[in-house]
C-alpha cells in the first residue's frame, strides 16, 4: 500500500481543559481530530437539516423507508452491503473500510475493498476501471 503524503500544516486552537485531557488520552488525537473535522463537513441531513431531530411525524413516516434501503451492493462485486446509520457503531477495521463511502466514496466488501489498490494521492481503494473517475472526481484541481 502506498504510504499517504505526510502533513506539513499545523492548525491549532483553544479547548475546555476537560475535553484537552480526552484528547489527551486517544492513541492518536490528529487522526481522530481529521475525522471528526471531514465527519462535519459533510452533506447536511436532508431530513433535519443539520438539527439532529425531526418531527414525530416525520421520523414516523422516514424510519420505514430508511429500514427498507439499508443496504447497497458492492461497487466491485455487487453483493449487499449493509450500511450503519451511525459510524461510530463500526469496529476500526470496518470503520476503516467504510470511511471513503461515508465521504463519498466507493462503496466495498471486505474482499473487493483488498483487491482494489489504493490512491497514492488519499489512500482510498479505487478499482483500476474507476481511477479516471475518481482522479476527476476527488483529485480536480
Amino acid at each position: 500500500m502506498a504510504r499517504k503524503p505526510p502533513k506539513t500544516a499545523v492548525v491549532a486552537f483553544k479547548v475546555e481543559k476537560e475535553l484537552a485531557e480526552l484528547l489527551n488520552k486517544l492513541p492518536n488525537k490528529s487522526a481522530f481530530i481529521r475525522k471528526a473535522i471531514a465527519a462535519q463537513l459533510g452533506v447536511t441531513c436532508p431530513l433535519c437539516r443539520g438539527k439532529g431531530v425531526v418531527a414525530r411525524g416525520l421520523h414516523d413516516h422516514f424510519a420505514p423507508l430508511l429500514a427498507r434501503f439499508s443496504s447497497r451492493s458492492c461497487d466491485g462485486c455487487g453483493n449487499a452491503l449493509d450500511l450503519p446509520l451511525d459510524p461510530g457503531d463500526l469496529d476500526d477495521e470496518t470503520r476503516g473500510r467504510l470511511e471513503q463511502f461515508f465521504l463519498g466514496g466507493p462503496l466495498y466488501c471486505d474482499g473487493c475493498y483488498d483487491k482494489a489498490p489504493s490512491c497514492d494521492d488519499c489512500g482510498w481503494h479505487v478499482a483500476p476501471e474507476l481511477v479516471a473517475e475518481h482522479n476527476r472526481k476527488a483529485h480536480h484541481d
